[in-house]
């Protein structure tokens, strides 16, 4: 990439984001948009305008933000938003300081010497200005090599630093969520999972309450067992359609008499096909005489599940946090793979359809899984590679020569060197997240936080090796192949070697990725966009519109392994180009900015478990720490410095400090804490509600007799009263 398609890039982004930033200052603004960039507050009930938001100051959001404290971010999208922003906050935090020594040490160390006319420069001979910002103008094994090893040093204490900061600040948070006076349902509960075979003369409510009244006779208050919901879920998701498809008709209705005669016109619809063929009916009485037709059946099905499709899981509740939160931690059986016992997700967590996956069973799954992850990322590195070799215009001529008289042309070059590689590959990674989300939750996985923390693990993966490594050494492989081919040994030394002729690719696609993509996020013109049209088009009951603009939550578990690519670049780009630090201070500086913004007004979260992201966050970045030191060893040796090998006590100190951090925190984050457990409540909780809390939508009626549920309750949970 030449100089002028850089700053093509880096312009032209730039004025884009400048753009949608004013989009965003005059559309948030309009009170009929209120719904796409305030709902968080509206959905609280409070005023849009509260605080500033609306002022005529267009930019008084970033005041907003950065005076919010993190309290503000927990009221308002909950603690695992707060750790998030500990995540950013952290990653900042170790950018900017290593800037302060890197920028104005290792800059005029690099500029003053003239390696780059001997050695591979940073895009190929191109780009000569920032080539001599870099290490590579650094001659092999001059004395000057000593202060990119020192600062690699620097960077890593710096880590270690921060990383253990943040840690003790998020083990502080979720304790503090723990401890709250609050009753949360969670925490009186227990999963059950690989209950044996039921004894003769016992049903299996019976034999779960047996076995834990025996165990825990003073705590335990009543048992929940797990059925097959399949059928029963069918019926209530027909029946709520027919529920949604009425209300439409009669808003339908109703608005008739308003624009037409006033009797109206009934609306109708077919009953074939897609409603496209078939006999006319009228909606309003066609779906009455269907809500009519299922409810019987839903409520005899409802019974028959809670009677007769039985699982081997239950949830088991107690009377106190203390014995839910000992009970969760302990060995219930002697053999594993009976009576598993876990702490209970929140119920809007559960994953009710894994819960009959017997311990075996998750096992193998388990297993099976890893090892297609492992060959989709092997596979995938092929595409990967070639789109990173395909998209470089050299190659696209040479192997698309039908392509060489429009790639000539100055003003389609320019745009096609600034855009075409970042483009294609952050198109190419948008296929991912669904794919992996689904894998994981093949692993038998019971609860959506913990999905949502094994697909970004595999995620992590994905980027790094097939992004960061594919794309550094995918375009190399192309035009030395034949060379590996001779000797496979020097694979490693074209992955140091290849480094440096990809740092402006990278420093671009940093670029796109926070100029565009925050752009975009803070404008949010897309979701404005579907909801006007839907509004107009589509919606007609006051829940449709709720729906076209109901925000959803932050998806961080997508926008983690993302971030998480960008550290990976801007760390093992920090000593070898460290023009790339404030292109990472500026990523992570904008998104906590906008983010913040978008936290505190825009997203919902689906669900609470209180930081439990933190460990595998802290992990990740403790991996990428190690693969830039790893990086900057085969560099060195590239480089011909014969104290390279200095760097390995520095890899050394990083696994041991990974190992301390897991010992000393991660305990805490898979299990309360006793003496997080026994903080009084404000309130003596009422125990039927924390009960009925797990009963699922599908199993709930007003008109069937709770003799399932009755069943389970104990000689204890019968007494004793709960107010």
């Amino acid at each position: 990439m030449d100089f002028s398609s850089f700053l093509t890039s880096l312009g032209t982004s730039f004025l884009i984001f400048i753009v949608l930033m004013l989009l965003f200052a005059w559309l948030s603004s309009k009170p009929g948009n209120s719904v796409i960039y305030y709902p968080n507050r509206i959905l609280k009930s409070l005023d849009p305008n509260e605080g500033g938001s609306r002022t005529r100051n267009p930019f008084s959001w970033i005041h907003e933000a950065m005076s919010s404290t993190e309290q503000d971010v927990i009221s308002a999208s909950g603690y695992d938003t707060a750790v998030y922003f500990v995540f950013l906050s952290t990653v900042l935090g170790i950018l900017v300081l290593s800037g302060l020594v890197l920028l104005p040490v290792l800059l005029p160390v690099a500029a003053t010497d003239d390696g780059v006319k001997i050695a591979s420069t940073t895009s190929n001979g191109t780009f000569n200005d920032l080539d001599k910002l870099a290490m590579g103008n650094v001659k092999e094994n001059s004395s000057r090599l000593w202060a990119f090893l020192l600062a690699t040093y620097w960077v890593s204490f710096v880590t270690y630093f921060l990383l253990w900061k943040a840690y003790k600040h998020v083990s502080a948070l979720r304790a503090d969520a723990l401890m709250s006076p609050e009753v949360r349902a969670e925490q009186f509960a227990i999963l059950v999972r690989d209950i044996p075979p039921v004894p003769e003369g016992q049903t299996r409510k019976e034999q779960v309450d047996s076995y834990f009244k025996r165990i825990y006779p003073e705590s335990f208050y009543r048992s929940m067992v797990v059925t097959d919901n399949k059928v029963v879920n069918k019926l209530w998701e027909e029946l709520e359609g027919y529920k949604k498809k009425l209300a439409r008709a009669e808003a339908v209705y109703a608005q008739s008499k308003k624009t037409g005669k006033p009797e109206g016109a009934r609306p109708t619809n077919r009953i074939g096909f897609l409603g496209l063929i078939g006999k006319k009916v009228d909606s309003i009485e066609y779906y009455n005489e269907k809500i009519t037709e299922v409810t019987p059946k839903l409520e005899s099905e409802q019974k028959d599940t809670l009677r007769e499709k039985q699982l081997d899981a239950a949830l088991v509740f107690f009377s106190s946090r203390v014995a839910a939160a000992s009970a969760a931690q302990s060995l219930h059986a002697q053999m594993v793979d009976k009576w598993t016992v876990t702490e209970a997700p929140e119920f809007r967590q559960m994953i009710w359809t894994n819960l009959k996956i017997s311990f075996f069973q998750r096992q193998v799954r388990q297993y099976v899984i890893y090892i297609v992850v492992a060959l989709t990322i092997v596979f995938f590195m092929i595409p990967i590679g070639f789109i990173s070799a395909l998209t470089t215009l050299k190659n696209l001529k040479k192997y698309l020569p039908f392509l060489k008289p429009i790639v000539d042309m100055d003003a389609i070059k320019t745009v096609l060197e600034a855009y075409l590689p970042q483009l294609a590959l952050i198109i190419f990674l948008a296929l991912l997240p669904k794919f992996l989300y689904s894998l994981s939750k093949a692993e038998g996985i019971p609860s959506e936080s913990h999905v949502v923390r094994a697909a970004s693990g595999k995620y992590f993966y994905f980027i790094v090796l097939n992004v960061f490594i594919g794309v550094t050494v995918g375009g190399a492989l192309f035009s030395t192949f034949k060379s590996i081919k001779k000797d496979p040994d020097s694979l490693p030394d074209l992955l140091a070697a290849a480094l440096p002729l990809n740092a402006t690719f990278f420093l671009t696609f940093v670029a796109l990725r926070f100029f565009v993509g925050y752009g975009l996020e803070l404008s949010r013109i897309v979701p404005l966009i579907i909801f006007h049209l839907k509004r107009k088009y589509l919606c007609k009951t006051e829940a449709e519109v709720k729906e076209a603009w109901y925000p959803g939550d932050l998806r961080y578990g997508t926008r983690f392994p993302g971030d998480m690519l960008i550290v990976t670049i801007v760390l093992c780009y920090s000593v070898i180009a460290p023009i790339i630090i404030p292109f990472g201070v500026v990523y992570f500086g904008l998104g906590w900015l906008i983010l913040r913004n978008q936290a505190l007004k825009v997203y919902v979260p689906a669900y609470e478990s209180y930081g439990r992201m933190w460990p595998h966050m802290h992990k990740r970045i403790l991996a990428a720490l190690i693969i830039y030191q790893l990086t900057m060893l085969g560099y060195f040796g590239v480089k011909q410095f014969i104290y390279a090998p200095l760097i390995l006590p520095a890899i050394i100190l990083s696994l041991i400090f990974g190992y301390v951090c897991s010992k000393k925190f991660y305990r805490s984050f898979c299990d309360t804490a006793l003496e997080v457990a026994c903080r009084d409540l404000k309130e003596i909780p009422h125990m039927e509600q924390v009960f009925r809390s797990y009963i699922q939508p599908s199993l709930s009626s007003d008109k069937i007799e709770d003799d399932h549920f009755e069943d389970a309750l104990s000689q204890v949970s019968r007494s004793t009263s709960f107010v």
